[in-house]
């Protein structure tokens, strides 16, 4: 038998060990958990109703030039303390869990008080955009949810990966999780809001625009909040943490011996110089708020909105013939050439001020990103947890706050710069605060169109790069699985022990 023949038989035998002695013979979570974890997931987008840059802008009017400076001061309090929560939320060790005590505790608080960020416009009625008071209040709020709203996000994405050690459970519950967000309609509230918007801003509603905004952001925000909630309290923590503390040093060396982790970290900040903007902004200040234009638009999703779900039946096959890397370099590149394909239409003929070919393009590219659309959702999902799980294999301790964090760091160093760069370039293309809708002139129009398409697409390219490195292939991802379930085993086992000899 030749050597190579040798390798792919041992590959083989590995991978059966694992599926059929290991995960797929046992599922850890039950149905009322399951169903809990859906809707937990449903939820996380329904809170999004979009046009946030417009709320900003032309609701709440915070200067564009003032942002940008502000911002560099609250981006770097902001690292900060993600640093010394992290550390904090890592050693923690309760009944609850590790992580259970923040979600559950700070959900309702932190609901209640986020919900005053729709009040802004209330309390500094008719401000201008340079408001002394309100620039302060809405700094010290932002600083004030920030930190608080840290202990919730280092745990929540801590969380997510230890509700079952199955890796393969993990999967299908991230995929139904997904498919159920798609059928129940992850855009409806975006849709429903931007014909609201519309109607308003055209004046055939007469209700200040402040109103809607509270109205929608409240509503989906409680809705979101009781569904989370309801998530954080039937589930549990399946995957056992050290009983000794990690100290803050080893969770810096997690970070730097967690090879995918600095890997996904360099991509993220690679990404993170795309300079740009929302393609909403291009479809309101070029053909208006009209709308029949989001009227189209939201059909134009309904129909391909089964093909989005469709493809989650992709999911597996793809996965079994291709490496998780393949996949997640193949669809960046995918979705690269749509958005391409889609500014090439645009600039022709100056398309991108006419209404009908560009309702058109959007119409094929919304269909041509459903056909990967589960295997995106699912794959970026997973590849964190997968990372989380080899820092376990790799250094014998989960440090899933403190390596999130260090992850979200790079990126958020990143992020007072670039928020700081988008805020001025919005200003160097001439973009008008407050100026009515679709009446900026057409030089500012062009670039609006630049900046969410091709702007954005060059400036980001170089993130695909370490997406190539990625270093856990099929072999090496079927030994570390048997090998974890082997320790976690001993681990409870031991600690068992333990607490009947201390009997």
């Amino acid at each position: 038998m030749s050597e190579q023949t040798q390798s792919t038989a041992l590959e083989a035998k590995a991978e059966e060990q694992v599926n059929q002695n290991v995960f797929r013979s046992y599922n850890y979570v039950g149905t009322k958990e399951t169903l809990a974890y859906l809707f937990n997931d449903w939820s996380n987008t329904f809170s999004n109703i979009g046009y946030g840059q417009r709320y900003i802008w032309d609701v709440v009017k915070i200067d564009f030039g003032i942002a940008a400076i502000v911002g560099i001061f609250t981006g770097a309090w902001d690292i900060i303390n993600d640093t010394f929560i992290s550390a904090i939320v890592d050693n923690t060790r309760t009944r609850l869990g590790k992580f259970r005590p923040y979600l559950v505790g700070f959900q309702i608080p932190m609901t209640l008080i986020g919900l005053l960020y729709w009040f802004i416009p209330y309390f500094f009625p008719g401000s201008s955009a340079t408001y002394i008071p309100k620039l302060i209040f809405y700094y010290l709020f932002s600083i004030f949810t920030e930190t608080a709203g840290t202990f919730t996000g280092v745990a929540r994405s801590g969380y997510m990966s230890t509700i079952t050690p199955n890796p393969n459970e993990r999967v299908r519950l991230i995929t139904l999780a997904e498919l159920l967000t798609g059928y129940m309609g992850e855009d409806m509230p975006r849709y429903i809001f931007g014909f609201m918007y519309d109607m308003v801003s055209t004046g055939k509603w007469k209700v200040q625009m402040r109103t809607i905004f509270m109205g929608a952001g409240v509503t989906t925000a409680l809705i979101s909040s009781a569904f989370t909630l309801w998530f954080f309290l039937v589930s549990k923590e399946r995957v056992p943490q050290t009983i000794e503390r990690p100290s803050v040093k080893d969770g810096f060396k997690a970070i730097f011996t967690n090879y995918p982790v600095l890997l996904m970290c360099l991509s993220e900040f690679l990404q993170g110089f795309g300079v740009g903007t929302s393609q909403d902004n291009y479809w309101i200040d070029v053909f208006g708020a009209n709308s029949m234009i989001n009227t189209l638009k939201a059909l134009v999703s309904g129909i391909s909105g089964p093909v989005g779900s469709i493809s989650y039946a992709f999911v597996a096959p793809l996965r079994k013939r291709f490496s998780s890397k393949f996949l997640w370099v193949g669809s960046d590149m995918y979705g690269d050439m749509i958005t391409l394909g889609f500014f090439l239409l645009g600039i022709t003929n100056k398309n991108y001020l006419k209404l009908k070919p560009m309702l058109t393009g959007y119409g094929f590219t919304e269909f041509l990103s459903k056909l990967l659309f589960g295997v995106n959702k699912v794959i970026n999902a997973d590849l964190w947890n997968e990372a989380m799980d080899y820092c376990e294999w790799k250094n014998g301790y989960r440090m899933e706050a403190t390596t999130g964090v260090a992850k979200g760091l790079v990126i958020k160093l990143q992020g007072v710069f670039m928020g700081s760069l988008n805020n001025f370039v919005m200003k160097k293309v001439g973009y008008v605060q407050g100026l009515k809708i679709g009446t900026q002139d057409e030089r500012t129009k062009k670039w609006l169109f630049y900046l969410s398409t091709i702007v954005p697409l060059v400036t980001s390219a170089l993130g695909i790069v370490p997406k190539m490195l990625w270093p856990i292939n099929k072999k090496k991802r079927a030994q570390m699985y048997y090998e974890l379930a082997e320790r976690r085993n001993k681990m409870v086992t031991d600690y068992v022990d333990s607490i009947k000899e201390e009997a």
